[in-house]
């Protein structure tokens, strides 16, 4: 197999996981402010709150507007979470609990760096191959990898929220190839996502690999 000039990767379920799971930390935060619901409860209606958000693309503002309407695109699934939860009513400063819920996710504290990445990225580095974060994360990506010890790596890191476009579409593929100067064919894509990772990334041109990681961990 021809070696790639180019390897891009997925962030969230590729290089780096959630510490539990996401309702556990929403809801000990919540505990903090004197919200008692169930880590379950909240794992159950975060997703269904996220899956039924639209795509995080902001084709109006300045990029000096994007960080706070990336705020307030969380602070709406948020919302839905734990109203559909049925304890909203029971916070005294929503706004408070979230912008400290919001902080937490931009630090290394709720995340873990799955055990095959480092050595993984070291190999191919070492065996000249150009790195690329691609992801449908927002700009907190910049201080999630760099307090992982994974900033160093990539070479690229290409955001949906920066770049007004998404995965699956192929244009965020496309965006992130200029920046090596690389054709398709010249690259592979890894992510965790059969839609937005695997299919999006062939349909752009791009080599496909999707990981399983919910199988292997």
């Amino acid at each position: 197999m021809e070696k790639p000039k180019v390897i891009f990767l997925d962030a969230v379920g590729t290089l780096f996981g959630v510490k539990g799971s996401v309702g556990a930390i929403y809801s000990q935060i919540a505990q903090d402010f004197g919200v008692s619901v169930s880590p379950e409860i909240l794992n159950k209606e975060f997703f269904k709150s996220f899956k039924a958000a639209p795509p995080p693309i902001f084709l109006d503002p300045d990029i000096k507007d994007i960080p706070q309407r990336e705020f307030d695109w969380w602070r709406i699934i948020a919302l839905n979470t734990f109203e559909s939860a049925g304890v909203l009513r029971e916070f005294s400063d929503f706004s408070a609990f979230f912008s400290e819920l919001y902080i937490h996710f931009g630090t290394a504290e709720p995340w873990f760096v799955y055990p095959d990445v480092p050595l993984a990225l070291v190999n191919w580095r070492r065996l000249g191959v150009e790195l690329g974060v691609l992801s449908n994360f927002d700009s907190r990506l910049y201080s999630v990898l760099q307090s992982l010890g994974l900033r160093e790596y990539f070479k690229s890191i290409t955001i949906s929220t920066q770049v007004r476009t998404a995965k699956p579409d192929p244009e965020i593929f496309n965006i992130a190839l200029q920046s090596h100067n690389c054709s398709p064919e010249e690259a592979w894509h890894i992510g965790d996502s059969i839609t937005d990772d695997y299919n999006g990334s062939r349909k752009a041109g791009l080599r496909g690999i999707w990981i399983n990681r919910q199988q292997n961990y």
